[in-house]
């Protein structure tokens, strides 16, 4: 026989006592055995991702093919819902698997009572902020406080100033806002004081109106009147429109102003867009009925001679 026959059979040898020694026959039982229960934990938590992931996705879809401007209440829920549940499914399969795991490889459950029992309280105290925002995030996604989509303003532990806009994600840990100039705002669910949804079932449009205070007020009352009832016959705007948009009357008395007040329910969170289309259609239908927001607009050349006053004024006190 050659050098190379001898290394052949010294490596077959080899191996075979090494598949039938101690390890090797741990390997193909209790390794094999843990091996398996890890790829099927993967696969599992893939497969609750795939599932979660798709039914946002059939509710996105719901959404786009319906003909509603905003979602529903329920809709909203079902999301959160959908992202709390598959968290959580990981959370408890990934602890059924180290279970498994260590009744494998046979540790007594008994003898680590001992060391859990510290070790918890250990993270009892290190994690309790933890333990915080899951609980307020489980009332948060319980009693409906708000969803996807929701337009809303929240007030932090601490914050000298509320964090406010869309809700992009909301779990048991962290509530996601995206602002309107595009920044994300994360905050932990066990830091919010209070919350304020601007797009529960229903928002309120305000318009307030400063005319002058030698304005006919009657004159005034019935085209703003005019002006709801042709909001409500825009195609555009209606559909935005719970109900007429409704003149509340005086608000407010200033020197030379008089302010009133038109509120409209609209869509939740359509508020501000309904706003501002009535307010273009208010200061048209006061312009041409000749009602402007101040008795005396000033002109160029009383800016002028203001200015010129007020430089006169500080040279003399120089």
């Amino acid at each position: 026989m050659t050098t190379s026959t001898y290394q052949a059979i010294d490596f077959a040898e080899g191996w075979h006592s090494f598949w039938h020694g101690e390890i090797g026959t741990w390997l193909l039982t209790q390794g094999l055995h843990i091996a398996l229960l890890v790829i099927g934990a993967l696969l599992a938590a893939r497969f609750i991702n795939w599932v979660a992931r798709r039914v946002t996705r059939r509710i996105d879809a719901e959404y786009q093919e319906s003909n509603q401007l905003v979602r529903s209440e329920s809709a909203k829920h079902r999301q959160a819902v959908a992202s709390v549940i598959s968290w959580v499914s990981i959370a408890i399969l990934f602890v059924v698997v180290a279970v498994e795991i260590t009744d494998v490889v046979n540790v007594p459950v008994g003898s680590l009572v001992a060391p859990a029992a510290v070790l918890g309280a250990a993270l009892g105290f290190g994690a309790q902020k933890l333990v915080q925002d899951l609980l307020a995030g489980f009332f948060i996604i319980t009693e409906r406080q708000y969803g996807f989509g929701d337009l809303v303003q929240v007030n932090m532990l601490g914050a000298p100033n509320e964090a406010e806009g869309t809700v992009e994600e909301v779990t048991l840990r962290v509530t996601k806002l995206r602002t309107s100039e595009g920044e994300v705002w994360t905050v932990p669910n066990g830091n919010i004081v209070r919350s304020l949804n601007m797009s529960k079932d229903w928002a309120r449009a305000v318009v307030d109106i400063p005319v002058p205070t030698t304005a006919d007020l009657n004159r005034v009352n019935e085209l703003l009147h005019a002006v709801g009832v042709d909001a409500m016959e825009d195609e555009g705007l209606s559909a935005l429109l719970l109900d007429t948009p409704q003149l509340m009357g005086v608000e407010s008395i200033e020197l030379d102003t008089v302010n009133l007040r038109m509120v409209a329910r609209t869509l939740p969170g359509k508020q501000y867009e309904v706003g501002r289309r009535l307010r273009i259609r208010i200061i048209a239908a006061l312009n041409r009925a000749g009602i402007a927001t101040s008795e005396h607009p000033p002109t160029f050349d009383t800016i002028a001679g203001q200015s010129e006053q007020a430089q006169s004024r500080a040279e003399a006190k120089k």
